[in-house]
Parts: structure tokens; sequence; C-alpha cells
């Protein structure tokens, strides 16, 4: 049990730095853009909102198997394929927690406007250095929430996780999949402990997003 407690507690934390870094380029230029494209690339990043987890696990499964060309390079990489690994629970969970990332960041550069990034332009200070110093300390309140529900969507994922990963102790049974399984062997007081503490985590989640978004005086739009 505690294995998997362990586990899920370290793809969440190795998952949602890489999910912020990839994230907020995607979210600056969403926010930024007034490209026809940016319509389409919105809809592929919100697609794991919509779409069941199973279909998306299954398609990673294919795209991310040894006789792919992504399959065959990190298997060169790593030395083994990412289906059935940690380093594959990773790479699914940054895709699919991309949404509950993207947008917060997304919506806190869109609130920060245009004006300060002027301002800072009439201080001759170059684009990099507005982003740096300007753009990202303003959309603090988004990044906080990005973190906070990206670490918690990896928390409770399932159905990609399974997909890509299977059910292997140790390296790639996660919380989720153990209730999964203790409950298949009825073995419900476990089943009752793992399940009750996600369902508190949650509430705490909640909780941290919206004091976090009071004191910071920030509201997603």
């Amino acid at each position: 049990m505690w294995e998997a407690v362990w586990l899920t507690v370290t793809l969440a934390g190795v998952t949602t730095p890489v999910l912020i870094a990839v994230s907020t380029p995607i979210a600056w230029w969403l926010a930024r853009s007034r490209s026809r494209l940016a319509a389409i690339v919105g809809a592929v990043v919100t697609l794991p909102l919509v779409l069941p987890p199973t279909v998306l696990g299954f398609y990673l499964l294919i795209a991310l198997g040894p006789q792919s060309p992504l399959g065959q390079l990190s298997t060169a990489m790593l030395g083994h394929p990412l289906p059935f690994s940690f380093e594959g629970l990773v790479v699914a969970s940054v895709i699919y927690a991309l949404p509950f990332a993207v947008q917060p960041i997304r919506n806190a550069f869109l609130a920060v406007g245009d004006r300060p990034l002027e301002a800072a332009a009439t201080l001759r200070a170059a684009p990099w250095d507005a982003f740096v110093s300007v753009a990202l300390p303003l959309a603090r309140p988004g990044f906080v929430t990005a973190a906070v529900l990206g670490f918690a969507h990896t928390v409770g994922e399932f159905g990609v996780i399974l997909m890509i990963g299977g059910n292997i102790p140790g390296e790639t049974k996660v919380l989720s999949i153990a209730i999964y399984d203790y409950v298949e062997t009825l073995e419900w007081h476990k089943a009752h402990l793992l399940a009750g503490g996600m369902v508190a985590f949650a509430f705490l989640v909640i909780l941290l997003v919206n004091v976090t978004e009071k004191r910071l005086g920030w509201t997603p739009r």
C-alpha cells in the first residue's frame, strides 16, 4: 500500500515541474498570438478534458510503442521503451494534465494585459527581460493554480496510467490502480483507506486553490 502511495507522490512531484515548463510557452503563445492557428492549438491542448482516458492512453501506447519513431528514439536514449515504465507514466501524465496547467497560466497572462509589457518596452527592456521580470511575476497566481491542479490531477489519474503503464508493483502501480486492485480482491478496508485519503486530498486541493486565489487577489477568467 505505502509503495503505491510513494510512487504516486514521486510521479506527481516529477510531473508537475515538467508540466509547468511545457505549459508556460504554450500558454504565453495562446495568450499573445492572434494567429488563426491559436484556436486549433487551444483545441488540441484541451482534448484531454473531453477524450476518454482510455482513448488517449491507447493512442499514446501506439505513439510511444517500440515500433514507432518516438518509441525507437526513447529506447535509444533510455535503453528501454517508454510504455510500462515510470518515464512513460511521466510523459502520459504531462499530456493528460496539460489543459489543467495551460488554462490557468494562459488566463493569468491574459489578466496581465499589454500595459505592463508596453511600460517595460518604453524602458528599453528586451522582450525576454519583460517576460521574465514583468509577465511571470504578475502571473504568479496562475502558476500556483496550475501547479496545484497539475499535481492533484496526476495523483488521481487512472485510465491513462493503466493503459500506458499497466500494473507493475513498484514501477507503475500508483494509488488509483491500487484501489482498483483492492476492490477486485474484495479488500474493502484497504480500498476504503486509500479512497478516503484521496477524497480528503481532493478537498484540500480545492480549498488551497480557492484560498490562494483569494489571497493573491486573482480570479481566472
